[in-house]
C-alpha cells in the first residue's frame, strides 16, 4: 500500500484523475449491480425460502420463476405479431384496414361458423360456464383460432401478412423455449460435472470456500448459515447411503432387485390404465356432448360436466399417480437425487402421454371420414367446422381445471390437516403429521401446465398470459403451503442436480408438444371457415406460398435448404 501511495504521488494530475475517476466508476457500477438484485423477481422471496428449507426447494421457486418470465415473453411475441394488428386495424389506427380474400374452389359448406355466442336475454351462469368452458361469448374472442379470419392488414401502405406473422410467431415462441431451456440447463450440467468429477472436491468448497464475506447483515448471515447445512447434510447422507450400498450382501441384493422389478410391474400395470381411461372417457365425452348439443336436452350444468370430463379424469389421473410413486419409490432404495429423478420420469409418462391421448382422440374425431364425413372439406367439418378453436377450447379447459385443482389442494386438504395436526392430540392424527413438501409432485405440475400452453398456443394465441398469471399466483400459493402447512423433505435434495434434471424434463415436454403441433400445422387440412389459414390447404402451405413471391434464385436457395438432403443432416448435427 505504501509502495502504491508513492507511485500514486509521482503521477501526473491527468493520470491521477484518471485512476480516481475509474476507481469511482467501478464503485458505482458495483452497487448499481447490487440495487439491480433487488429489482429481480421474487428475489428475497426466494433467499429467504433457500435459507430455511434449502437449495432443492429453492430451485423449485426459481424454476417456477423462469415459466413465469418464459411465458411472459411468448406472451408478448404472440400479442405483438399476432392480436395487436388486428386491435389497430380494427379501430382504423395509422391508416389501417383489414383485406379479406373470399376463399377459392371451396364448397359453400366447408365455409359455414356459427359460434355458439349468446344472444338475446342470457343468465349469469350461462357467462360462469363459459367462462370454465370457453364456449360461448369467449369462443369468438380475439383468446381463440376461430377470431383471427383475417388475410392481410394494411398499415398505411405496408401490406401486414397475418397467416404467415402467425406462423412465425409460433416457430419463434418454440424456438426461443428450447434454447433459453438449453442455455440454462448448460449452466447446470457444468455444476453437476464439477460435482460428479470429485465429491471429496465439493466437500472441501462448501467447507473452505462457501461462506460469503459480503455478507454483513445477521439475517442473510443466518440464512447463508442453514443453506450450507442443508448442503452438507445432503452430502453427508448421499455417502452414507454409498457406504450402506456397498456393505450389501448377496441376499440384500437379491431381496432389493426382486422387489424393484416387482415394483416397476405395478408402476407399467399403473400407466397402462391410466391411458385406457383416458383414451375411453374422451371418446364418450365427444360422442355425448355432441348429442348433448345436437339434441339439447341436458342442462347447462350437465353440459359442462360432459365436456369436462376428459380434463377430470386426466386431472385425477395426474394426482393419484404421483401419490402412488411416490409411496412405492420408499421401497425401492435409491439416493434422495435419483428418487427424484426416477419418480419425475414416472409421473411425466402419466402427465404428458394423458395429453397425447387427448389430442389423438380429438384427431380421430376430426378426421373421421367414415361414410364421405369429410367431402368436400377433408375433415369432419358438421362436427367441427373450426377444429382449431375446438382444440384450443379443450387445452384451455385442461389449464383452467388443473389452477383450480392446484388451488383446491391446499385450502380442502393442507390447511385442514394442519390445524388437525396442531390442535388434536390424538396418536394415530400425530402420526401422519404434517405432509412434506414433495419437490417432484410440485415440478411435474408445473412442467404439465406449461406443455399445455405451449401446444394450446397456436389455437389460443392468449393462453401463455393465462398462464403467466396462473404461475404468479401459484408462487405465493406454494410459499404459505410450504411455510405453514408442510415440512421440508426429510431428505434434502442438492440444487445443482435437481435443477438440470428439472430444465431436462421440460425440454422432454417440449419436444412432446412440437408433435402434435407439427401433426395439426403440416398434416391435418386447416378449417376453411375460420382462421387465417382458411385459403390454405394447411397450415405449412404458407411458407411455400410466400416462397414463390422471392427471386428465382433465393426460391431455389430456401427450397434447397427445405429439402430431405439438407434438413436431416442439419437436423440430425
Amino acid at each position: 500500500r505504501a509502495s502504491q501511495q508513492a507511485d500514486t504521488e509521482r503521477l501526473s494530475r491527468w493520470k491521477k484523475w484518471r485512476r480516481t475517476s475509474s476507481k469511482s466508476l467501478r464503485k458505482a457500477l458495483s452497487e448499481v449491480k447490487g440495487l439491480s438484485s433487488y429489482l429481480v423477481l421474487w428475489q428475497r422471496d426466494i433467499h429467504s425460502i433457500e435459507g430455511k428449507f434449502g437449495t432443492g426447494i429453492q430451485s423449485y421457486f426459481s424454476f417456477l420463476r423462469f415459466l413465469v418470465l418464459l411465458n411472459f415473453i411468448i406472451f408478448i411475441l404472440m400479442f405483438s405479431f399476432v392480436t395487436l394488428p388486428i386491435i389497430i386495424s380494427e379501430y382504423g389506427i395509422f391508416n389501417s384496414t383489414i383485406a379479406y380474400i373470399s376463399p377459392k374452389n371451396i364448397d359453400d359448406n366447408c365455409t359455414i361458423y356459427e359460434p355458439s355466442g349468446n344472444k338475446g336475454l342470457v343468465y349469469f351462469y350461462t357467462y360462469i360456464k363459459d367462462l370454465f368452458s370457453g364456449t360461448g361469448f369467449l369462443e369468438v374472442t380475439i383468446l381463440f383460432y376461430g377470431y383471427y379470419t383475417i388475410d392481410a392488414v394494411w398499415i398505411s401502405i405496408m401490406r401486414y401478412n397475418l397467416p404467415l406473422a402467425y406462423l412465425l410467431a409460433t416457430f419463434s415462441y418454440l424456438a426461443l423455449s428450447f434454447l433459453w431451456i438449453i442455455k440454462r440447463s448448460g449452466e447446470g450440467f457444468m455444476q453437476n460435472l464439477v460435482h460428479d468429477a470429485d465429491p471429496f472436491q465439493s466437500y472441501c468448497n462448501k467447507v473452505f470456500a462457501g461462506w460469503d464475506f459480503c455478507i454483513t447483515d445477521p439475517n442473510a448471515a443466518r440464512l447463508k448459515h442453514r443453506s450450507l447445512h442443508y448442503e452438507l447434510q445432503t452430502d453427508l447422507q448421499e455417502e452414507k447411503l454409498k457406504q450402506k450400498i456397498a456393505e450389501r450382501t448377496m441376499k440384500e441384493k437379491l431381496r432389493i432387485y426382486s422387489l424393484r422389478i416387482f415394483i416397476n410391474i405395478i408402476v407399467i400395470a399403473i400407466l397402462s390404465g391410466c391411458f385406457y381411461s383416458i383414451y375411453r372417457v374422451t371418446v364418450f365425452s365427444q360422442e355425448n356432448s355432441n348429442v348433448s348439443i345436437r339434441n339439447d336436452t341436458r342442462t347447462h350444468s350437465a353440459n359442462l360436466l360432459v365436456q369436462y370430463l376428459p380434463s377430470m379424469v386426466i386431472t385425477l389421473a395426474n394426482f393419484i399417480g404421483p401419490l402412488i410413486f411416490s409411496y412405492l419409490i420408499r421401497f425401492e432404495d435409491y439416493t434422495p437425487a435419483f428418487e427424484i429423478k426416477l419418480t419425475l420420469m414416472r409421473c411425466v409418462f402419466v402427465r404428458l402421454a394423458n395429453i397425447g391421448v387427448l389430442l389423438f382422440s380429438l384427431w380421430s374425431q376430426i378426421s373421421d371420414c367414415a361414410a364421405d364425413k369429410c367431402e368436400p372439406c377433408g375433415y369432419n367439418y358438421k362436427l367441427y367446422p373450426c377444429w382449431e378453436s375446438d382444440v384450443g377450447q379443450e387445452m384451455y379447459k385442461l389449464m383452467i381445471f388443473d389452477f383450480i385443482v392446484i388451488l383446491a389442494v391446499p385450502l380442502f386438504v393442507d390447511f385442514p390437516r394442519m390445524l388437525l395436526v396442531t390442535h388434536c392430540s390424538c396418536k394415530l392424527i400425530q402420526w401422519f403429521g404434517y405432509q412434506e413438501f414433495g419437490i417432484s409432485d410440485n415440478v411435474l405440475e408445473i412442467i404439465y401446465g406449461q406443455t399445455i400452453c405451449w401446444i394450446g398456443t397456436f389455437f389460443s394465441p392468449l393462453l401463455p398470459a393465462i398462464a403467466t398469471i396462473k404461475y404468479f399466483i401459484i408462487f405465493y400459493v406454494k410459499k404459505i403451503v410450504l411455510i405453514h402447512t408442510r415440512k421440508p423433505a426429510a431428505r434434502p435434495v442438492r440444487a445443482s442436480a435437481s435443477n438440470f434434471f428439472f430444465l431436462m424434463v421440460l425440454l422432454i415436454g417440449l419436444i412432446l408438444a412440437f408433435v402434435p403441433l407439427g401433426v395439426s400445422i403440416a398434416q391435418i387440412p386447416s378449417s376453411k371457415a375460420c382462421g387465417p389459414f382458411r385459403n390454405f390447404n394447411t397450415s405449412w402451405e404458407v411458407i411455400p406460398d410466400t416462397i414463390l413471391d422471392f427471386p428465382t434464385v433465393l426460391q431455389q436457395i430456401l427450397f434447397g435448404m427445405a429439402s430431405e438432403a439438407f434438413a436431416v443432416p442439419f437436423f440430425m448435427i
